[in-house]
């Protein structure tokens, strides 16, 4: 850490941006680090203080119990970080959402779902920004792309990439018929400057079109968002959030570089299985949890077999109990492969 800050002081640091950007970078992540340990030291002698008030009492205090929830919070969150130990665990992630079969309410699925992530984020205190966001031509939405910065995001999120289906009585429908709806969730890391990346220009399609939709409302009087298709993917990547048509194109090439990058990592991973076969239809079958409204009340999750009755909450963004489950359940798999 001192070798570190002895580095931004020294002459001609700011020579190489890139170089001193991931210097700074390093920093922050070890401070970070150094405050998650020292938060949860803290919160530890406040509860054994706390206790040690009340240890010839038979009632255990309001504050006690309070101190006690955020002990336990802090502690869980230290194993979620013991468990994500992989080169871009700690990345920041853009986290992408497509309706699927089901039309309009597979639009408005996405949307949920949407609701839901967001949701997610501001209860953890994650920052987060819209960087594409397409309506639905009725309701809902076609696709919308959100990047969020919080440490281990990346990792966290690993659970939540896969094909989402909702069962319950459509608002569409007349006759008040159950409906299935499917929608897709991608997650990719964002990568380092330090990280090389090579698009040629001819195999980029490049295309603007006026912003609409959250994160786009203050730009939609020119055609000022943009899109990049990389042709020999098919990979696309775009951005309206920012007001300048030159600041959207940066963000998009950087979002792309990413879903590039997560190509790659995905072709070592599956012996050179290109990541379009992983995405499977979005529909019956390719599902990873299941959201059923009627006939019951039932969030579950198929890889883990780990469900819950409180829809609701988990709509509100409470999903960490399912991240967990997902990383245990990864980590014991590894050691019994």
């Amino acid at each position: 850490m001192k070798s570190l800050e002895v580095k931004t002081s020294s002459d001609g640091f700011w020579n190489d941006k890139s170089i001193a950007n991931n210097v700074l970078k390093k920093i922050k992540k070890i401070n970070n680090t150094i405050d998650f340990y020292n938060e949860l030291s803290n919160q530890y002698e406040l509860l054994d203080l706390y206790l040690a008030e009340n240890i010839d009492s038979n009632n255990v205090n309001v504050e006690s119990i309070s101190e006690l929830k955020i002990f336990s919070s802090l502690v869980k969150d230290l194993e979620i970080r013991t468990l994500l130990n992989n080169n871009n665990d700690d990345k920041n992630v853009v986290l992408t959402i497509h309706p699927g079969a089901g039309g309009k309410d597979s639009q408005d699925w996405a949307f949920m779902l949407y609701r839901m992530y967001i949701k997610w984020a501001e209860s953890n205190n994650y920052k987060y920004s819209i960087l594409s966001y397409n309506e639905g031509e009725e309701t809902g939405i076609k696709d919308v792309s959100i990047q969020i910065n919080a440490d281990y995001a990346f990792g966290k999120l690993q659970s939540e990439r896969g094909i989402h289906r909702l069962v319950r009585i459509s608002p569409f429908d007349s006759n008040a018929k159950r409906h299935t709806s499917f929608a897709a969730v991608f997650i990719d890391p964002l990568i380092d400057d330090d990280i090389d990346i090579e698009i040629s220009d001819s195999d980029l399609k490049i295309d603007t079109y006026r912003a609409s939709g959250a994160g786009g409302q203050h730009v939609n009087k020119t055609d000022s968002a943009v899109r990049l298709t990389h042709l020999p993917t098919g990979i696309v990547a775009q951005c309206q959030n920012e007001r300048s048509q030159y600041k959207n194109k940066n963000q998009a090439m950087k979002i792309l570089k990413s879903r590039l990058y997560q190509l790659e990592l995905e072709k070592e991973k599956e012996k050179n299985k290109q990541l379009e076969n992983q995405k499977l239809e979005i529909a019956w079958g390719s599902q990873i949890r299941s959201y059923v409204f009627h006939p019951y009340q039932m969030v579950k999750d198929h890889r883990t077999k780990f469900e819950t009755g409180n829809t609701q909450s988990i709509l509100d963004g409470d999903l960490n109990k399912f991240m967990r489950t997902f990383l245990l359940s990864s980590i014991n798999s590894k050691k019994n492969n």
